[in-house]
């Protein structure tokens, strides 16, 4: 798929369909060189918020072959479907392609956001 042809949506159904997560910048935009902090919010595929989850972040540069610069986290659950990810950030413009793994009632699985920088 080239790169043109991708969704860069910020709210995304999860590969097993089991969550939807929404990816909200401090700002709304992102910026590179820049440490950020982001909302994840996260809903049941029915649309319930998801307050308690196992949630790891993991990205990096797919056409550079390298990850993440940082080891982003989220570390508090804000209450009504909201976390916060601290440590966000992007070293270059480009495609980004960043992923959460989710562990929460429903079961295991993952959101994938493309980002274009």
């Amino acid at each position: 798929m080239r790169r043109e042809e991708l969704d860069y949506s910020r709210t995304r159904t999860s590969e097993g369909g089991r969550y939807r997560g929404t990816i909200r910048p401090q700002g709304d935009s992102i910026p590179t060189g820049r440490l950020q902090t982001w909302t994840l919010h996260l809903e049941t595929a029915a649309g319930a918020a998801i307050d308690t989850a196992a949630v790891s972040v993991d990205g990096g540069m797919p056409q550079h072959g390298h990850g993440l610069p940082t080891k982003p986290q989220v570390t508090r659950q804000l209450g009504r479907g909201d976390h916060l990810v601290e440590g966000m950030k992007f070293n270059m413009g480009g495609w980004w392609v960043i992923k959460f793994r989710l562990d929460a009632a429903a079961g295991q699985d993952s959101l994938i956001f493309n980002l274009s920088l």
